[in-house]
């Protein structure tokens, strides 16, 4: 676990490919997929959109009304709909668009309520798909049965999400039997026990071409102690043990098939200041989180290597971490070296045949740093960054 003063890119981005490329040539190359989340009110204040090195995008997000229409708030969604359909092309990632989130799953559990209101979520969602010529829907939940941002929700929740889908999945068929094509049905799903309690999920993923799973955001302000937020693999300082590989396991215990699990990385990181110094900070109390998210960018220009702030790496976990002595604030995050941790770890996974990666949010690496480590999990992807 020593000192590293700078961040680790290319180096270990060639090591994956190397690795992987030994592999690929006697056996048949996996379609493995890159889901990028793109949330609207960020892109505009990208200076250029590159989608190089991903399979999907999901666009986030539609809101959901209380009699379960879904809609689009901003006149501005629409506009970066037409905009990102345009700039994908024929050739580009399939374009989804994903519905809810955590700020606006308030009425998720009134839209899943009857047979009506979830019509009318399945009727609007899908106007909006056709409108757009996206390639599908993504539900984002947040969460079934649980309240999660002082949303309304039901014990009768986890049947109905089943009913929800059900009633999608019906509609997508219906309509690419139309039009001669498919369409894709995904949701965004917890990475804790918590979720699995709520859902039907053998029968949920019956209904999708595949689960997004948010393997990161294991601690945070809602924690009592610092902890890596997307770790690989557990750490022995963690009382709860979270880590990215147990989430993998519940699922493949509950019955997902492994093809079905798209494993999630962010590209932000989470701080905590007034930290105990006691492994340089890991797992310890704290007095105060710094608050919102901290960017692959950000951390990049001002905090990795910089400013006080000392880059490590947590060999167990298989986790990078700032640490800042003098003010005692710990900083977790993902970099180059992580991601291409969890390339090999998919890759890896070979007897359950792992769906891919997907990564929260595309503004937070905009140069594309982390989403081409991600995209060499399919050789078949060809990505650029940003010069």
């Amino acid at each position: 676990m020593g000192l590293i003063l700078q961040p680790v890119r290319t180096g270990w981005l060639c090591l994956v490919v190397c690795l992987l490329w030994g592999y690929v040539r006697e056996q048949p190359v996996p379609s493995y997929r890159v889901v990028g989340y793109l949330y609207g009110p960020r892109m505009d204040s990208l200076p250029a959109l590159n989608l190089s090195g991903l399979t999907h995008l999901n666009y986030a997000f539609a809101n959901v009304r209380p009699d379960g229409r879904v809609v689009l708030e901003t006149p501005a969604d629409s506009v970066r709909l037409r905009r990102l359909e345009r700039l994908r092309g024929a050739s580009g990632p399939r374009l989804l668009l994903s519905i809810g989130g955590w700020t606006w799953s308030d009425y998720f559990s009134d839209a899943a309520l009857t047979e009506a209101s979830r019509r009318r979520f399945a009727e609007s969602a899908c106007s909006l798909l056709v409108a757009f010529n996206l390639d599908g829907l993504d539900i984002d939940w947040e969460y079934p049965g649980q309240q999660g941002e002082d949303n309304v929700y039901r014990a009768e929740d986890r049947e109905n999400f089943t009913r929800l889908l059900a009633a999608v999945r019906t509609m997508l068929d219906s309509l690419g039997q139309e039009q001669g094509r498919s369409y894709l049905l995904t949701i965004a799903a917890a990475a804790g026990p918590e979720y699995l309690a709520h859902v039907e999920i053998g029968q949920v993923q019956s209904l999708v071409d595949f689960i997004n799973l948010m393997t990161y955001d294991f601690h945070g302000s809602w924690t009592p102690h610092t902890g890596h937020h997307a770790n690989l693999y557990p750490s022995s300082l963690d009382p709860e043990g979270i880590s990215v590989e147990s989430a993998v396991r519940r699922y493949l215990a509950a019955g997902v098939p492994g093809e079905k699990l798209v494993v999630g990385v962010p590209f932000y990181g989470r701080g905590w200041r007034g930290v105990q110094p006691e492994h340089r900070g890991r797992y310890q109390p704290y007095a105060a989180a710094l608050g919102e998210e901290l960017s692959f960018a950000t951390l990049e220009r001002d905090y990795i290597g910089r400013n006080g702030f000392g880059r490590y790496w947590d060999a167990e976990a298989r986790a990078p971490y700032l640490w800042h002595a003098a003010e005692r604030v710990f900083i977790s995050y993902e970099d180059a070296q992580s991601l291409a941790e969890k390339v090999a770890y998919v890759w890896a996974y070979r007897a359950y045949r792992l769906g891919g990666l997907m990564f929260w949010e595309y503004s937070g690496d905009a140069g594309g740093v982390l989403r081409c480590v991600l995209a060499s999990i399919n050789p078949l992807l060809q990505c650029k960054e940003e010069s």
